[in-house]
């Protein structure tokens, strides 16, 4: 009961208005790419069902009641949960709010701000060689470090039957872990503090480490980048050990979705995709901004207005030496060069972006074309679950891939 106390605690403090309209977006967003209408096609009406449509009404129902009192919304929240919804509708909600909200809720160390850490089945890691040996069984030298998105945590992992870290440990051997962020706050701030996890995570493993691979899931993959340049600075053992890393939907050089300014508001609204992000207006975290163009350290936002629209100034970062990098792009087009190809991709990032293409060759990417995939007719929560998706990865990750690709 202490963390639902704190979480009531926290959510009363954000403002009233403010939060519902922001659970109103994360919902139509995720609403609209899971249930997919078309590129330009209407945006799903009506609200989710399930356990993400009993999430999003708790938290409106909370937030309509913050000016009665912190009693009041408990006895109007509690009775609504049960042991078997609350504690996944928990963490639906609260990577929802961080997504959008995350820079603000660490800033003013609001209890809703998620902590950055590692994860198996949703419990934290703590990161000692006794606590390891004792909660991992049998931990493998081959170690899986699974990164996700924006607005999502390390549990949608698990989408339709399906877990791409499961099914690594169960096919190739892998032992995999989950990191659990605020994607909220700069992609740079939590490389750096990946970056850190990872070597102690190492340093701590019960079994020497053979071979680590990261998997990131769109801004997954971005701060998987930032990591590695930031170890790298840091003297870091683990870049060291770095095989490969396998980048699913990440906008290398951004998502345009983000990039568009109040002019261009209607033309957002005719995509079921954009329309919620229209509404983000200057409310959109530092993470969110940090998509416009693929921002990866710190020169490339500090000293700047992260609202203004303005060209994209990043550091040329390479991907790091000697680790095998490879990426899967989604597009919800039937084929290549077709309208939903052509203009959305996956319907949030781009397959050129995906890819990582770029017309200036310091902002490129050199990722060979064998260690390239584009998956025809899926969307960006897709990368999470398609079979044809794992299969690829399954390939590229099982044992003398490496020296094949």
């Amino acid at each position: 009961m202490k963390n639902r106390l704190s979480d009531l605690r926290g959510a009363s403090r954000l403002a009233t208005d403010a939060t519902r309209g922001l659970v109103d977006l994360v919902e139509a967003m995720h609403q609209n790419i899971a249930g997919f209408t078309g590129v330009l096609g209407r945006a799903r009406p009506g609200r989710a069902g399930g356990i993400s449509g009993f999430v999003y009404r708790t938290i409106r129902g909370t937030t309509g009641l913050v000016g009665g009192g912190i009693d009041a919304v408990l006895a109007r929240l509690l009775p609504m949960l049960d042991e078997a919804n609350s504690s996944r509708g928990r963490e639906v909600v609260l990577a929802a709010l961080n997504g959008v909200l995350g820079d603000y809720l660490a800033a003013t160390s609001n209890p809703l701000a998620i902590p950055m850490r590692l994860r198996r089945n949703g419990s934290p890691l703590q990161l000692s060689q006794l606590a390891l040996a004792g909660k991992i069984r049998q931990p493998s030298a081959r170690v899986a470090i699974l990164a996700h998105g924006l607005c999502l945590s390390d549990l949608q992992w698990h989408r339709k039957g399906h877990d791409h870290g499961a099914a690594l440990a169960r096919d190739l051997g892998y032992t995999p872990v989950y990191l659990h962020y605020n994607t909220g706050l700069h992609v740079s701030s939590n490389g750096r503090a990946f970056a850190g996890l990872i070597e102690v995570l190492l340093e701590q493993w019960p079994v020497a480490v053979k071979e680590l691979v990261i998997i990131g899931h769109s801004m997954g993959g971005l701060v998987s980048r930032s990591a590695c340049h930031y170890g790298a600075l840091a003297g870091h053992d683990w870049p060291t050990r770095l095989r490969k890393l396998v980048f699913l939907g990440t906008p290398h050089h951004g998502a345009p979705l983000e990039r568009g300014g109040h002019w261009v508001d209607v033309i957002l609204g005719v995509s079921p995709y954009t329309a919620p992000f229209a509404r983000l207006g200057k409310i959109r975290s530092a993470g969110v901004t940090d998509l416009r163009h693929g921002n990866l350290v710190d020169e490339d936002w500090e000293g700047r207005d992260r609202f203004a629209h303005a060209q994209d100034l990043r550091l040329p970062v390479p991907l790091p030496k000697r680790v095998k990098c490879y990426a899967i792009a989604a597009t919800t087009g039937k084929r290549a060069g077709d309208l939903g190809d052509r203009v959305l991709g996956d319907g949030l990032v781009p397959v050129a972006s995906a890819l990582g293409r770029h017309a200036d060759p310091r902002l490129a990417l050199s990722i060979p074309k064998s260690r390239q995939w584009v998956g025809y007719g899926m969307n960006h929560l897709d990368l999470l679950s398609h079979p044809e998706v794992y299969a690829v990865m399954k390939r590229w990750l099982a044992p003398g891939s490496a020296r094949a690709a």
